[in-house]
């Protein structure tokens, strides 16, 4: 096996798993704890790993999305509890947008019984798991479903968001970077998001560790747009200080 075969090899398992130890994946690969060391400092060199004490996690560029269901059984007990978090946020909002992706689909489930709520969405599994709710009102987005994560994007579901003043916006993203905002690697999906913080009055973004400092392909939100800015406790508090100094609160959970 050469050395891009390896990398090959090191990247796959560290998008599979969510993440991969030095020591594991040299004994899985015959080669030593040095080589696989070096082999991540190339894979971060490129954008497509973030290295850790003793291990590395993957990062999501303008080349790599995963799936609605690949989401689904990483860092479940991180985003569940992010989810906690956000819906305790939501204050005297009356009209709510859910992204797209599993988080955000953690924070619809999470919405009180007690009180009425409007949740508008570009999520065809978000909407479904609402529209059984007696108390929540359901609109969802229309326009081009992207299969790989359930989701309405284009024109249709611009427009629809253009005419509409929504109280509060949970908003994701692949990458979230103090030098470069929240980026995506869709701009379809980049544009929806954009007119989703532009017709809400609060923002608030939720997601992983892994997912700061990451960087894709289109730029769609500053850091500063955000109130609030919700990750697990992986991100360093001097890291959540430097996110902070931008602007927003940053809550790690």
């Amino acid at each position: 096996m050469d050395a891009d075969e390896r990398r090959r090899e090191i990247l796959a398992a560290t998008r599979r798993r969510g993440s991969v130890e030095v020591g594991l994946i040299a004994s899985e690969l015959c080669v030593s704890l040095e080589t696989v060391r070096r082999d991540l400092r190339v894979l971060e060199d490129h954008g497509l790993v973030r290295r850790t004490h003793g291990g590395a996690y993957p990062v999501e560029s303008a080349g790599f999305e995963t799936t609605l269901a690949e989401r689904s059984t990483r860092y479940l007990p991180q985003k569940t509890r992010i989810a906690v978090a956000a819906v305790g946020l939501l204050g005297e909002a009356e009209t709510v947008f859910i992204d797209e992706g599993f988080t955000p689909q953690l924070i619809a489930d999470g919405l009180p019984h007690d009180r009425p709520l409007t949740v508008v969405t570009a999520s065809l599994s978000t909407a479904g798991v609402l529209a059984a709710r007696s108390n929540i009102h359901v609109l969802l987005l229309g326009g081009r479903v992207r299969g790989s994560t359930l989701a309405t994007v284009d024109q249709w579901a611009i427009r629809m968001l253009a005419e509409m003043v929504i109280d509060l916006a949970y908003v994701g993203a692949n990458g979230i970077s103090r030098e470069y905002g929240l980026t995506t690697p869709d701009t379809a999906v980049g544009h929806v998001k954009a007119q989703a913080l532009k017709s809400a009055r609060r923002r608030v973004f939720s997601g992983i560790h892994p997912k700061f400092g990451a960087v894709s392909f289109h730029r769609f939100a500053e850091v500063a747009d955000f109130e609030a800015v919700i990750t697990d406790c992986s991100l360093s508090p001097a890291e959540a200080h430097r996110f902070a100094l931008l602007g927003p609160q940053v809550i790690r959970v």
